[in-house]
């Protein structure tokens, strides 16, 4: 799939009208603070309902705006998508509707799958390094493109866990009903399983692509390998939460679950976490990301849209090329300072300033 046309203005410093794309690799040069991440992230919002950056919907609108408005043409195998997002303020709280073919989108699972995109920034590089949440993040994000049932399934975790974790904390202060704990555990145990299930299937299936492309990265030297890593064991896990009640209560919070779930990362066996170099954490998490692609592909028929926001500044030329070998065939919108950073034969240029493409 591809992005055909779009549209933005109001959103952060968006003034963008009728931007017609190439279906293969577009660059988006300019200086720094001029709009290039904001594109991506307005594509990415068309995507999820939701930035990767901001804290509120509220931030995403202009400061001198009180709406902010994107609209974008996506080509699927046989058909077109038009995706329109709007953001209106109203005092200090924000109102947000999404359409779909015109069709408004009444929750964000109907959304999710509708525009398939991989997003690869410096941040995703730290995917390695960074803490537990940042993979639990990318998982969570990547599988709600492939399973809107999974995005319930986490809501209805989440939700339990808010209501549980409120009572231990009147629990803790010696009020509260601690008999209504045993609700809160069964809605815990019954959602918790089923997320727990769909993510080892997921990284099952995307360490068996990444450890491909890694061998292939580091000409067979290294050999990647992905495993999911929950704290409580999935065939004893309501009897585990049971056993926490008392920890819990002191801590005033549910101390394990999805919520404290991880991947684990090895090369040849030792953690490149804990112990790889700067260059295979790189490598392992460019693999992953090319993964996605590849997974989204098999999953879905179609090809995911690929941004790239800054990324090869960040890489070395042997990571450069191996990744620009990999976005031949698909619609890829890269962001950089500097267009002579990136060679890409018969690529569509644009020019970014003070948020307008030129």
């Amino acid at each position: 799939m591809y992005i055909k046309n779009f549209s933005a203005t109001g959103f952060r410093n968006l003034d963008i009208a009728g931007l017609e794309l190439s279906a293969g690799v577009n660059i988006i040069s300019g200086d720094n603070a001029q709009g290039k991440t904001n594109f991506l992230e307005a594509v990415y919002f068309c995507a999820f309902g939701r930035s990767r950056r901001a804290r509120s919907d509220f931030e995403l609108i202009f400061w001198s705006e009180k709406t902010a408005h994107i609209r974008l043409e996506a080509v699927r195998t046989g058909f077109s998508l038009i995706l329109d997002a709007q953001l209106e303020t109203a005092g200090r709280s924000t109102i947000k509707s999404i359409s779909a073919d015109f069709v408004p989108v009444r929750h964000m699972k109907d959304l999710f799958g509708q525009l398939l995109i991989v997003m690869f920034t410096p941040e995703d590089l730290r995917l390695i390094k960074a803490g537990p949440a940042e993979r639990r993040r990318f998982m969570d994000m990547e599988i709600c493109q492939l399973s809107p049932v999974y995005y319930n399934d986490l809501r209805e975790y989440f939700r339990a866990l808010r209501q549980r974790n409120a009572l231990l904390k009147m629990l803790q202060k010696n009020r509260g009903d601690r008999e209504s704990l045993s609700v809160w555990d069964q809605q815990l145990t019954n959602s918790g399983l089923r997320v727990i299930k769909t993510r080892t299937a997921f990284v099952k299936k995307i360490a068996e692509i990444a450890a491909e492309i890694h061998a292939n990265i580091t000409q067979g030297a290294e050999e990647l390998r992905l495993e999911y890593k929950t704290g409580l064991p999935p065939e004893n896990y309501a009897t585990a939460i049971e056993k926490n009640h008392e920890r819990d209560i002191a801590r005033g919070t549910t101390s394990d679950g999805i919520h404290t779930d991880d991947i684990e990362f090895t090369v040849n066996g030792v953690s490149v976490r804990h112990f790889g170099s700067q260059g295979q954490q790189r490598t392992a998490a460019l693999s992953t990301k090319l993964a996605e692609i590849e997974l989204i592909r098999q999953s879905t028929g179609e090809t995911p849209i690929l941004l790239l926001d800054d990324v090869f500044s960040e890489l070395d030329r042997h990571r450069q090329k191996y990744l620009l070998e990999h976005i031949k065939d698909i619609q890829t919108i890269i962001t950089c300072t500097g267009i002579e950073e990136i060679e890409v034969p018969g690529c569509e240029k644009f020019f970014m300033a003070g948020g307008r493409v030129g």
